[in-house]
């Protein structure tokens, strides 16, 4: 079978198959109703069969159900699916794995499964089959920038279903940067009155000469992001939202001044005219002040954003926080004596333990970048290890939980060939294989340490990606093999099957066609794909294994 991620067991009966057909119903037991609601409009609008609740006769039906035995046996995210002469049976250990069962169908049925509208002639047959099936990890994540490059809210209910699609069940939505505000907050309408809009955009590496000389921008209202988040949780994702504190964050500061470092900006910029959102890429030295203004803001926007998202961690960023204005800054410096804090590490650590205790004092859990755990990991916190192994290595030593994501591995936006035809080529290369191989559970780990690893996240950092097409080229197809490396018990790296890997992938790609996605051909880029002329920040050689 062709299926994507790969399950933990199949038993394949042969050329034999169930067919669907005008009186195949869909019984759906208690418990199911999220999965029904999604198989049935799914399967309707592909098949144009109508897919009617109730028994059918001689058992041609599709029944699902959740089952204490499964739970038992693969918890609530596993499932099993078999395929039968009389029928087919869906059995989820919980509604998730019930949902992750009804996507296993899905790829069963084909290519044309994917599609929204039937097409004409089309035969829809379900092998004979018995799956048993269950993730490697609880959290298998996607992160997507929408600060650097907005993406409407059409596209983002896109990738929740392509998200959907490969079993993946975390949505890291970052929501605020240098480059854009991207949420409504309703005590401060600034934020998106002014924070959500750039003059101009760089096109291409921040070397390259070139520039977009139009606005950019767009955020999402509340409305559209209850929405994003029941969409996703239709699907079984969780949505965890990310803003920035206390560095990526001229945004905020270019719609409210107080929020930066006031003595030191007001000297520094042309005539003392106000900060704008930055129109450039890379790390901006704005970061925020530590004043007791600051932390009352920033709990003002928590606050409001914990009614719009119910999930159990925030991410408040906590990365590449350059430290030259708090040195420079004679209110920095008096804030540091008066907190009793050695240096400017420990401002950041002040900063983030603030936010660790008032969410945790709200029932939530504090995550961030591994720069937090500069001047001492704040108690609670979990960390996201992107610049490499090692800070998810010293946090889950420490008894931290940990989200592997080393940006050598499984950033996206790295280009994933080193030909010249690769579009604003940034980062090292990581192909399909070595995305495959990848493998984020540190050797080092005891086995009481490991349990520390919750799992692992993939990134889309967007300020080379201008529109849904180029984020498609970057994503896939390389989030299909990371999806498979966070949801199936694969062996050593060394050992994988990347040849089966990839003959299952020529079918895949038949599934990709029909979504819609512009993903990379494994022959290389289109012509429409290609950036000629367009700056990028390659670098040679294999990436450091840190």
């Amino acid at each position: 079978m062709d299926l994507i991620p790969l399950p933990g067991h199949v038993t394949d009966y042969g050329q034999r198959f169930f067919e669907l057909g005008p009186d195949t119903k869909v019984a759906a037991g208690e418990g199911t109703e999220r999965t029904e609601r999604w198989l049935r409009a799914t399967l309707t609008a592909a098949t144009g069969l109508p897919l009617a609740p109730g028994e059918g006769g001689d058992g041609n039906v599709i029944r699902l159900y959740i089952h204490s035995m499964v739970t038992k046996d693969l918890g609530e995210e596993g499932y099993r699916l078999a395929v039968t002469p009389k029928g087919v049976h869906v059995v989820g250990g919980g509604p998730a794995g019930l949902f992750w069962g009804a996507q296993t169908l899905r790829q069963l049925l084909g290519p044309d499964a994917f599609r929204r509208a039937p097409l004409p002639g089309r035969q829809w047959q379900l092998p004979l089959i018995h799956v048993q099936d269950s993730p490697r990890f609880r959290w298998r994540g996607l992160m997507l920038d929408v600060s650097r490059h907005f993406m409407p809210k059409d596209g983002v209910l896109r990738y929740l279903d392509l998200m959907a699609a490969h079993k993946l069940n975390v949505f890291h939505f970052h929501l605020t940067d240098d480059q854009g505000w991207r949420v409504e907050v309703k005590r401060y309408p600034k934020l998106t009155e002014v924070g959500a809009w750039r003059a101009r955009t760089k096109f291409g590496h921040r070397a390259s000469p070139l520039w977009e000389e139009k606005p950019h921008g767009g955020f999402y209202t509340q409305d559209d992001i209850r929405e994003i988040v029941a969409y996703a949780a239709e699907r079984h994702i969780t949505v965890v939202p990310e803003i920035d504190i206390p560095g990526h964050s001229q945004a905020a500061i270019a719609a409210y001044p107080e929020l930066g470092n006031t003595d030191v900006i007001t000297a520094s910029t042309e005539g003392g005219s106000a900060l704008s959102v930055w129109d450039n890429w890379g790390i901006s030295a704005n970061v925020l002040a530590p004043t007791d203004n600051t932390l009352r803001f920033y709990e003002g926007v928590f606050e409001e954003l914990l009614d719009l998202f119910p999930s159990e961690f925030i991410h408040v960023g906590g990365d590449e926080c350059l430290k030259d204005q708090w040195r420079q800054s004679p209110a920095a410096q008096a804030r540091i004596k008066e907190l009793g804090l050695a240096d400017e590490d420990g401002l950041q650590a002040w900063f983030i333990r603030h936010f660790d205790d008032w969410l945790t004092a709200r029932g939530r859990r504090l995550i961030g970048w591994d720069e937090i755990l500069e001047g001492g990991l704040a108690s609670g916190a979990a960390v996201s290890s992107w610049r490499g192994y090692q800070g998810g290595i010293t946090a889950a030593q420490a008894g931290h939980d940990v989200v592997m994501c080393p940006e050598q591995q499984v950033y996206l936006d790295h280009r994933q060939d080193g030909g010249e035809d690769e579009p604003v080529p940034i980062g090292y290369v990581r192909t399909l294989e070595d995305v495959y191989r990848f493998e984020p559970v540190p050797p080092q780990l005891t086995e009481d340490q490991k349990r520390h690893v919750l799992g692992t996240q993939a990134n889309l950092w967007t300020e080379v990606m201008e529109d849904h097409a180029r984020v498609d080229y970057q994503a896939f197809p390389r989030l299909a093999a990371f999806a498979e490396v966070a949801w199936s018990a694969l062996p050593a790296p060394r050992e994988r099957d990347f040849a089966d890997f990839e003959r299952r992938m020529t079918a895949h790609y038949g599934r990709l066609d029909a979504l819609g996605v512009a993903y990379r051909p494994p022959t290389g880029p289109l012509p429409w794909q290609r950036r000629p002329g367009v700056l990028g920040r390659p670098i040679e050689g294999p990436p450091p294994n840190v």
